[in-house]
């Protein structure tokens, strides 16, 4: 009787085993068929992706910075200002490095930015907000207010009739790529309740009140990432993956004299390129 009691035991210990090397061989093979399966779908999306990129239909070509400083007055004397920083943005792309007569490839039917995200050095010193700008304002201090939903929906002009009638108040682009996407950055109320005090005999609405309000520039360098969509008239969709540095605490502290202009044209790089969507 203890020899069949022990002989039943390690059936049943032995089919245990049986059972889990079974599942071991299970998840292995399924473990493996998996990673072989993604392996091999990233690479088919990643050729498939290449071959519609083989020529660049769309292509950043050069990004201005205007930085400079402002204030929002409170009431009508000087001794309560809310202390701001503004950073204006124009963008401008190249269709036709490519292709240089203009078709239905390299024009433009719809454009529209999102997934906004702006990363400040000091994220707790003022309000961030990056929104579309009347380019005719580019230069001047405005008060921005966020996008609404988080997505920047710009109206593509199609006809001179309708560039003469435009105010550009509203997101404005140019079907032929004619003009740059202008964009302000805003950081509002890095100082409140600024006081102008008495030694001051004047006040000039630049960045020279960032000087004058004791602000540390190191607290104000941000970083700014979207993404512009440009759909053309062949319905295909591109996308640019904007991520720009705006530096305000460079070595010469120019925008503590009044602005800083900070002009990028070296763009050759495929990371200024659209990339065209996978339809």
């Amino acid at each position: 009787m203890n020899f069949l009691h022990i002989k039943i035991k390690h059936t049943k210990l032995a089919f245990v085993l049986l059972m889990l090397l079974l599942l071991l061989c299970i998840l292995a093979y399924s473990y493996i068929f998996y990673v072989s399966y993604c392996k091999e779908t990233f690479i088919e999306q990643s050729l498939k992706i290449a071959k519609q990129n083989e020529v660049s239909v769309f292509r950043v070509s050069r990004i201005s910075f205007y930085s400079s400083g402002s204030a929002i007055a409170n009431d009508s004397s000087l001794q309560n200002l809310d202390i701001c920083q503004y950073t204006d943005i124009a963008i401008s792309i190249d269709n036709t490095s490519s292709i240089s007569e203009l078709t239905t490839q390299n024009t433009v039917k719809e454009l529209w930015i999102d997934n906004i995200r702006i990363r400040t050095a000091n994220p707790d010193v003022g309000t961030q907000i990056l929104n579309y700008k009347n380019p005719n304002l580019l230069g001047t201090f405005q008060p921005l207010s966020s996008a609404s939903g988080g997505k920047i929906n710009f109206k593509v002009v199609n006809t001179n009739e309708e560039n003469e009638s435009t105010d550009y108040n509203a997101p404005t682009f140019y079907t032929d790529c004619s003009n740059p996407i202008s964009l302000g950055y805003l950081n509002r109320g890095i100082v409140q309740n600024y006081s102008i005090h008495d030694e001051i005999h004047s006040v000039v609405y630049n960045g020279k009140l960032l000087e004058q309000a004791g602000v540390d520039l190191a607290n104000l360098d941000v970083n700014l990432l979207f993404d512009i969509h440009l759909k053309n008239y062949d319905d295909d969709t591109f996308v640019y993956h904007a991520n720009m540095d705006v530096v305000l605490n460079t070595e010469s502290k120019e925008i503590f004299g009044g602005y800083l202009y900070q002009p990028r044209t070296d763009t050759s790089g495929n990371e200024y390129v659209f990339f065209k969507e996978l339809s």
